[in-house]
């Protein structure tokens, strides 16, 4: 295999991070009083905060923004008062207390660790990422973890990209690979920074984007058999 650093993304490719995000909103929800309904409150928050990462993707906010203003838009979809900043607060706490590895992820880092630099670039809040992601047990098999709020830079903007391989090494582009499980800013940002990339898409879902990902995988055994075997 002509790779030499894989660059991974965390949430939904190696953590789950729908069952933080799900804990976290109810364990928020509930010490703030709420008679907590799931299919309701956390599908009406779903859909902002969806639309709100899309808004950053797209650089029409800031992540600073973000953090209030999706609670700041739940709260008026709900027609309820609650102080939007110490909700972000005590949402940000209980996330940064869910770190949820897939089945399958440590042992597939750990044995892609014998053969390859790896390193993660996660779209997220510091202080989120830096309990999930960096006090985790495969934290170690990685020789950086590139989180945007830190960097300033968002997936699909190349220049993250060029940010965590700086901090690797000299690499030809042709010797990295990136696997994510968005096609907007995984693979459309591995594209803008020419190099490889691997949709990981356990859900199959129908790629109606424009974008063509190098590889398509759907499990943790199809990346196996790319890089291991």
């Amino acid at each position: 295999m002509k790779y030499k650093v894989i660059l991974f993304d965390a949430d939904e490719t190696l953590f789950d991070f729908k069952k933080s995000e799900k804990e976290a909103f109810k364990n928020t929800m509930i010490e703030f009083g709420f008679d907590y309904d799931e299919e309701y409150h956390f599908g009406t928050y779903k859909e902002i905060n969806t639309a709100i990462w899309k808004e950053l993707e797209e650089n029409l906010i800031t992540q600073a923004e973000l953090k209030i203003e999706r609670f700041k838009r739940l709260k008026d979809k709900l027609g309820v008062n609650f102080d939007e900043n110490k909700f972000a607060d005590s949402y940000i706490k209980h996330l940064g207390n869910g770190s949820f590895l897939l089945d399958g992820a440590a042992e597939l880092v750990e044995d892609l660790s014998h053969k390859y630099i790896l390193s993660i670039i996660t779209n997220g809040l510091t202080s989120v990422q830096e309990r999930r992601i960096k006090k985790s047990i495969i934290s170690k098999y990685f020789k950086d973890i590139v989180i945007s709020e830190e960097v300033g830079i968002s997936k699909p903007n190349p220049e993250i990209f060029d940010h965590a391989i700086n901090n690797l090494g000299d690499f030809s582009k042709s010797e990295i690979l990136m696997i994510g499980d968005s096609l907007s800013s995984d693979i459309k940002g591995g594209i803008n920074y020419n190099i490889d990339t691997c949709w990981f898409n356990p859900n199959n879902i129908e790629n109606k984007t424009k974008l063509c990902p190098t590889y398509e995988i759907s499990d943790f055994k199809g990346i196996r058999d790319l890089l291991l075997n």
